[in-house]
């Protein structure tokens, strides 16, 4: 796993090993940076249920401003912070061990969210109506799930964009902050 484009790219990341760790593949990252590409300058992004970092470490990466990386896994925390360091974005990152429930009780907003939670779960569904109020005017979240998995149509002032399918496993689903 590296990072593909920008400031940090070639870098090599590190992941969890084990059957519970799915790092999203070279092509669907590729497919989720080409949809927000234009709107990363300066963007402060959120990576929920962060895994490895990979996500997040892309986006500054390729010109966000700053990155909050949410995971509860106290294993998965320790590989984010040595990946951000390991890519020299510490100054732009903050790490934090806890669930993204937790974490959006007291959130700031955020330009650009990036779900990729465990998948069969139910957490995008749960997490949300919990992000909704901290989404920028042109805020966009990206939802990384199971194929199959159809996500409610509007959630408040989400508005569901565009779904695509990578394979048998894989789906994207993205949403835009509409004021209508």
């Amino acid at each position: 796993m590296h990072v593909i484009t920008g400031e940090a790219r070639g870098k090599r990341l590190r992941t969890l090993e084990g059957l519970d760790v799915r790092p999203t593949t070279d092509k669907v990252k590729e497919a989720i940076f080409s949809i927000i590409q234009f709107d990363l300058d300066g963007a402060k992004v959120l990576d929920l249920f962060a895994g490895s970092g990979q996500l997040g470490i892309e986006a500054l990466s390729r010109g966000a401003q700053s990155c909050v990386f949410v995971d509860k896994n106290r294993s998965s925390v320790a590989v984010i912070r040595e990946n951000v360091e390991s890519c020299g974005f510490s100054e732009r990152s903050r790490i934090l061990n806890m669930s993204a429930e937790d974490y959006l009780r007291a959130a700031p907003n955020a330009d650009i969210a990036l779900l990729d939670p465990p998948y069969s779960n139910g957490l995008i569904e749960r997490v949300l109506p919990l992000l909704e109020p901290k989404m920028n005017p042109d805020g966009i979240v990206v939802c990384e799930h199971e194929a199959g998995l159809s996500l409610p149509e509007r959630v408040g002032k989400l508005l569901r964009k565009r779904e695509y399918s990578y394979g048998k496993n894989v789906a994207l689903t993205t949403y835009t902050v509409s004021e209508g």
